[in-house]
């Protein structure tokens, strides 16, 4: 007998924060369906529909909308899959093979040791994370035209990829593909001196980042924040920070919020999206961005409707922005990386998260983000978040809106151009990705040099 084909969806991988999702019945159910998937169709759209087909009947249907056509028919399957507009990903990843020391790889290998011991299970190979495999995942085998990189927490000391490596990258594909097919930001650390702070004006001047990236979660404990971490509401840190984007500029924060981590610690609290609704309430030019929309995997339970009295993962971030008056049409934008990947084969909680979000801030105030290339190719989460809707009688039961082409549109492009002012869309054109993946590389170790 062959060996069972897991497609990618159903792959049991996991973020640099989590362990893998155990299996339920319910997927059990989905792989069994699979069992005469064959590899050419394993690795094509013509999978992907299969597998949503089999995600959704194990979950009792409504789900996923996949014609059976579409699961032996690749002309079918592109059809269903077609876009109308080019996809914006604020979420993407890369790491610098030459900084693969210290507590930053260590954590990030420890996670994907957990997550795929087949894929990870020796020694790491660091061809499948850096800049070349980078420009393959993201540009070369997905339909995404604009890309933000961005980076994980922790000084350059210590991290996997520096701010200057991040425009180094950005500046790399701009000579390749066109000026304006990465985004970037620049990680800043308030919590950690007063040279974080002091450095953001010279940040902005040298790196030119879109915008500012935040981890709360991350730090020891101090003076100022004895449990560690810390909050973008508190005046020792949070509104120190916000002070100085509001008069630097860029005026938009990716805040880290949520996924905070697979062990409760002090300083996980600090993932708590319960500060948003102040902060963007105090420094109403400032957009938010909720980076994973404050969305934390529970292994066994599942999110539902939501619970003012004792809100967990996204509910915390409704609460936080309804009890601070900000709503549709606000400066609080909610993120999907990760998250999609996590919920997409639990697509009731997924309905609920995202008939939430949608309900709270509006269809122009979510925005597309994978966290690729930690999970490859982001071609078949596109796919499948293309796929799906939030059943009929969900709607009618917890009023939440439809998750139509429309918006799932504005979801994919129109909200992230918004946001970063994107006025025209370069080309989408993927052949420089294979050629640029050399350059980049050198260019990441030459700009932390």
């Amino acid at each position: 007998m062959a060996p069972l084909i897991i497609p990618p969806l159903l792959q049991r991988r996991s973020s640099d924060e989590y362990s893998p999702l155990p299996w339920r019945a319910e997927d059990r159910r989905a792989l069994d369906a699979l069992a005469d998937l064959t590899p050419e169709f394993a690795v094509d759209r013509r999978g992907t529909a299969a597998t949503l087909r089999a995600i959704d009947t194990a979950h009792g249907g409504g789900f996923y909308a996949v014609p059976e056509a579409a699961t032996h028919d690749l002309d079918a399957a592109d059809e269903l899959f077609a876009g109308r507009e080019p996809v914006v990903d604020v979420q993407t990843h890369l790491v610098d093979p030459d900084k693969w020391s210290g507590s930053g790889a260590d954590a990030l290998a420890g996670f994907l040791r957990m997550a795929d011991p087949d894929r990870w299970g020796g020694e790491i190979d660091l061809r499948l994370l850096d800049g070349a495999a980078w420009a393959a995942c993201v540009f070369g085998a997905s339909e995404t035209a604009i890309a933000l990189l961005t980076s994980t927490p922790g000084p350059s000391a210590v991290n996997v990829l520096s701010n200057p490596q991040i425009a180094a990258a950005r500046d790399v594909v701009d000579r390749y593909a066109g000026t304006g097919r990465v985004l970037t930001h620049t990680i800043v650390h308030p919590n950690a001196s007063d040279a974080e702070l002091d450095g953001m004006e010279r940040w902005r001047d040298e790196l030119r980042p879109a915008g500012w990236k935040c981890y709360t979660l991350w730090g020891p404990p101090t003076a100022g924040s004895p449990t560690g971490g810390w909050f973008l509401d508190d005046d020792e840190t949070g509104f120190r920070f916000l002070e100085r984007v509001d008069a630097l500029g860029p005026r938009v924060v990716a805040a880290h919020k949520g996924i905070g981590g697979p062990v409760p610690s002090a300083s996980v609290a600090a993932a708590s999206p319960r500060d948003i609704g102040p902060a963007a309430a105090a420094f109403p030019e400032i957009t938010f961005l909720v980076y994973h929309s404050g969305y934390e995997r529970d292994p066994y339970g599942e999110e539902g409707t939501y619970n003012a009295r004792s809100p967990h993962g996204v509910d915390r971030l409704v609460k936080s922005v309804r009890d601070a008056g900000i709503g549709i049409d606000g400066n609080v934008y909610a993120e999907l990386g990760t998250t999609w990947f996590l919920m997409l084969r639990r697509p009731r909680e997924a309905a609920h998260v995202l008939g939430k979000l949608l309900s709270t801030l509006g269809p122009d105030r979510v925005v597309w983000g994978t966290d690729c290339a930690w999970y490859g190719s982001p071609q078949p989460l596109i796919d499948a978040f293309r796929a799906f809707n939030i059943p009929p009688a969900m709607q009618e039961e917890f009023g939440y809106p439809a998750l139509d082409p429309d918006t799932k549109e504005r979801i994919l492009s129109r909200n992230a151009r918004r946001v970063y002012g994107i006025d025209a869309m370069p080309s989408t054109d993927r052949h420089w990705a294979a050629h640029a993946g050399f350059e980049l590389c050198h260019a990441i170790t030459d700009a932390e040099g």
